[in-house]
């Protein structure tokens, strides 16, 4: 046993002479102890089961397997195939349920054997059981959303090709790679599809076409320890080849009335936990590996203790066709024998997450949208129909603990990879994803962790600034794929008109968010084709001109990047001539996502990673501080987040200029990218508060603040943020249009008076501050429309000017 682990750490799993070795080891204590830490590597914490309902098409066969009780001869009385009534019913009450799957299971080419079968087929219209299949699979998405997953039996490469648009997964067992059990009195005697070279041949044809695809084998049916291994040997070089293997299926034999092996023993459950615990090792730690929960229902911790990460498909409208005798377990049941191992119970799709996440590759592109719609980042199901910037309240989530000893999950790795945050060191990239991926019992445990770290350094304080937002013009040059604010050649159907605020307006609105009471003004626009880098300093000038204590927080890296390029000058030259017009600070937004990767497809024309970068590092240089922004859920997931947060860090380590971090969550409503049917619709409302938890572990102690954004999180969601590790509650904004024109409903403008009645809300005491965190003394403010009403000089401390520092009211830095 010492040489086999010896051996996986080496080379990072088992070579075939190695891996056939294991049917000599009789341990299966052992081998479980080595196929958990195995499937750990890969899963986490996580253990997946699929919500579905189960649509029997045809229980005709051309097969007589001897332990099947799914294929059985249709009486006069009875109709061969199910009506597309029948199947709709079933899938709508599926949907009602909350199911994500159809699941279609049908006997093998019918048609071939059975008379009726080609009678029913004509009378229907198709030619075939597969045509019929692929109109009902069209039907049941189309009317009800279900994702389709089809086990069609043997078809060639037409017919899979055919089932691939209609469908996100199919599926076929191997069962078994010994021909020896197609013999005379063995159970796969007389069942042409079951000869395993034509079941291999039609596996590596759905590899060929990407299909996402089900296998596996079954155990108890007369093969041998050694033929088990060697047909998990045999899908794994199916799926070295073509990476399409999303599952296999370890399945016990279970003996039923009526079948020609209703006597033969069943395996026992040492064998099947052996069988699945070999198959881990076999496998290795990404695979998906499942074994049926209905079929073990007294033994679920034993098999989760045995490595696989995923229960199947449990239905809550639907009994299981192919084992009538063994009932879903109730969900209750998974998760409570989940927890007891440990882990968490969550539901997936038919298609694997990591599929999901490549649906370029992997499905139909008449079905990707519908998956989209469906997924968070990781590639899981939704579990809420919130989306940024909507209105209505979002979920509940579970009151975070107000320890994080309270958890039974202190020995969990996110839970561990939080500690260390806490203590400031700096995360790895795969640390930061998996602190992405928490759920359940570690989601609040991180959220009481990022919360309690907060405390530590900032107090009970929540920090906001009384300011106004311009958008000079959303006329753009540039053709980011996520934006509705802008206006240019390609975005006509978008709302709203095209403008360009004259100098004389812009002065006109800082006047009047100054008069209101505004410490702040916020100015970006769209990249306008007639703008140089002069005309940022003439908006520089004219403002100072008029209220010279009115910082100024303006202009992305993007803007301040084509300026300089305009102008011919290198940048630390054109940021030196913004400061002496007057830039206080910069906002940091163009980030998107700090991946080059992604960022060749969300805003190819804009900003690379490293001239974003290079930006902040030379106006940090300089003196000019700015705030760091993320804008997360539309195409990328929590690998980019965590790529994207360690890019910032490393940064502020560097230059020590950033203020803020400020998470951005998509809103989808109107941005091109979603309406054309390349986007999700925005992160989770888990994933949303997970960003805040997780920023405040992985920045400290480099960047001590963390914003929420009420504009796109709404009042309750920027509640529970400020909960979960957030400090800060931005602006006033008196005039917010770019959230809204991505189709935000949750207001331009929030006066102090209602800031402050949402932190109270919380427990949690208001503090008004500068651009630069420092207190501020209150001003009067203003409602719309009452101009002109300036209040006494020594009322106000504005700004960089005399700014009480705020490390005398808040504890920290």
């Amino acid at each position: 046993m010492d040489i086999l682990v010896e051996s996986i750490s080496s080379s990072g799993r088992l070579d075939a002479d190695a891996a056939l070795e294991l049917a000599e080891c009789h341990s299966t204590k052992a081998l479980q102890a080595i196929a958990t830490k195995i499937r750990d590597r890969g899963h986490g914490a996580l253990i997946t089961y699929s919500p579905k309902v189960f649509i029997p098409l045809t229980r005709l066969c051309r097969d007589v397997c001897h332990y099947c009780a799914f294929s059985r001869e249709r009486g006069e009385d009875q109709a061969p195939y199910l009506t597309s009534e029948q199947v709709l019913e079933v899938a709508r009450a599926g949907a009602r349920a909350g199911c994500h799957e159809a699941l279609f299971t049908l006997g093998d080419k019918p048609e071939l054997r059975h008379a009726k079968a080609r009678e029913a087929l004509a009378a229907l219209g198709y030619e075939s059981t597969v045509a019929y299949l692929a109109a009902m699979a069209r039907r049941v998405h189309e009317e009800t959303g279900l994702l389709p997953h089809i086990n069609g039996g043997v078809m060639d490469a037409r017919q899979l090709a055919e089932l691939r648009a209609v469908s996100v997964s199919q599926g076929l067992m191997l069962e078994t790679v010994s021909q020896r059990l197609c013999a005379v009195g063995r159970p796969h005697h007389g069942s042409p599809d079951k000869i395993p070279a034509v079941r291999l041949a039609m596996i590596a044809e759905a590899g060929r076409l990407g299909i996402p695809f089900t296998s596996g084998i079954l155990v108890g049916i007369g093969e041998t320890r050694q033929e088990r291994i060697e047909a998990l040997l045999t899908l794994r070089d199916l799926h070295d080849g073509y990476g399409h293997l999303q599952e296999v299926i370890v399945q016990n034999f279970r003996r039923k009335p009526g079948i020609k092996m209703a006597e033969a023993e069943e395996p026992s459950l040492d064998e099947l936990c052996w069988t699945i615990a070999v198959a881990r090792i076999v496998l290795g730690p990404k695979a998906n590996i499942q074994a049926p929960s209905n079929l073990s229902p007294q033994s679920l911790r034993a098999l989760i203790d045995s490595g696989i990460n995923d229960l199947g498909g449990i239905s809550p409208v639907t009994p299981d066709h192919v084992n009538p005798e063994a009932p879903w377990p109730h969900l209750r049941e998974l998760a409570q024998a989940t927890e007891a191992a440990g882990k968490t119970l969550v539901p997936r799709l038919p298609l694997y997450p990591a599929y999901a996440q490549r649906l370029e590759s992997w499905v139909d592109q008449g079905l990707r949208q519908a998956v989209r719609d469906r997924v968070d980042g990781g590639g899981f199901p939704r579990t809420d129909d919130w989306s940024p910037g909507e209105d209505g309240r979002p979920p509940e989530l579970p009151s975070f603990p107000k320890s994080r000893h309270l958890s039974c999950s202190l020995g969990s790795q996110a839970y561990r990879h939080a500690e260390k945050a806490a203590r400031g060191t700096r995360l790895s990239a795969p640390e930061l994803t998996r602190l992405f991926e928490v759920r359940g019992g570690d989601f609040r445990i991180l959220c009481a962790a990022a919360d309690e770290l907060r405390v530590d350094v900032k107090g009970e304080a929540v920090t906001y600034i009384p300011n106004c937002n311009i958008n000079y013009t959303n006329i753009c040059a540039y053709q980011c794929r996520f934006c509705a604010f802008s206006k240019g050649k390609t975005s006509e159907a978008l709302r709203g008109k095209g403008y360009n605020l004259s100098l004389a307006e812009i002065r006109q609105k800082a006047v009047e968010a100054w008069d209101r009471g505004a410490t702040e003004v916020c100015l970006q626009g769209g990249i306008h084709p007639s703008y140089t880098g002069q005309t940022y300093i003439d908006i520089c000038k004219a403002i100072k001109a008029i209220r010279p204590d009115l910082h100024i927080h303006a202009f992305s890296p993007l803007e301040v990047w084509q300026g300089a390029q305009t102008l011919g000058v290198p940048l630390a030259d054109y940021l030196a001539e913004l400061k002496a017009a007057g830039l206080g600070s910069l906002p940091g937004t163009a980030a998107e996502i700090l991946d080059d990767d992604i960022r060749k497809a969300l805003c190819p024309d804009k900003l690379t990673v490293d001239q974003w970068t290079e930006v902040m590092r030379v106006a940090h240089g300089l003196g000019l501080k700015s705030t760091a922004t993320i804008m997360y859920g539309h195409i990328e997931g929590p690998k980019h987040w965590a790529r994207h947060l360690l890019r910032l860090r490393d940064l502020q380590e560097e230059t020590g200029g950033f203020t803020e971090f400020v998470p951005l969550p998509f809103v989808h409503m109107e941005a091109p990218l979603y309406r054309r049917g390349l986007a999700r619709r925005g992160p989770t409302f888990r994933e949303a508060v997970l960003m805040h938890a997780v920023a405040r572990l992985a920045l400290h102690p480099l960047i001590g603040n963390i914003q929420t954004s009420w504009v796109k999180m709404g009042r309750e969601g920027a509640a529970t943020c400020l909960q979960a590790g957030a400090n800060d509650l931005g602006g006033t904004l008196m005039n917010e249009s770019i959230s809204r024109a991505a189709g935000a409903g949750h207001g331009q403008e929030m006066s102090p008076a209602e800031l402050e009645a949402l932190i109270r809300s919380i427990g949690r005491e208001p503090l008004q501050r500068n651009t630069f965190y420092g207190a501020l003394r209150r001003r009067p403010w203003f409602p719309r429309g009452v101009g002109g009403m300036q209040p006494a000089a020594n009322d106000f401390q504005a700004g960089e000017h005399g700014a009480t520092p705020i490390t005398t009211i808040l504890r920290g830095t």
